[in-house]
């Protein structure tokens, strides 16, 4: 995956979209990661600068928090092995920014929080079906 492929079309309408009503709370429109490190980034606005992003970000130091980062400089970061940040062509969720931030900072990380999550999801499954 390229640099330039890290938000599609899609993502960029969705984004913006989000980012004109900022009270409501999003779900993440798309992950970012790291795939030779622990940081990710769940995106939930993009300015209007078409720069700065909104969202949590998992540096992978145990504390993930809620704020804005700049898209050119996800794009520019080189790492080792010639890698790139990538985007997680599987992420989808339903759970807004704000229960992914809570459960992100109670199991310390956003993977943690996304097995809290998929848990909670299928026990919510489980018990309608």
């Amino acid at each position: 995956m390229t640099a330039s492929s890290l938000l599609t079309a899609d993502h960029l309408r969705r984004l913006r979209e989000n980012a004109r009503t900022p009270v409501t709370d999003h779900p993440p429109v798309v992950k970012l990661f790291n795939p030779a490190g622990a940081a990710t980034w769940l995106v939930t606005e993009l300015a209007e600068d078409d720069d700065t992003l909104f969202g949590l970000a998992d540096l992978g130091f145990g504390f993930p928090e809620l704020g804005s980062f700049s898209l050119s400089e996800l794009r520019s970061l080189r790492l080792p092995f010639g890698l790139q940040i990538e985007r997680d062509l599987s992420f989808s969720t339903r759970f807004g920014l704000s229960v992914w931030a809570e459960a992100a900072r109670s199991s310390g990380s956003i993977g943690g929080a996304e097995k809290v999550l998929a848990a909670a999801a299928a026990a919510a499954t489980d018990a309608s079906g």
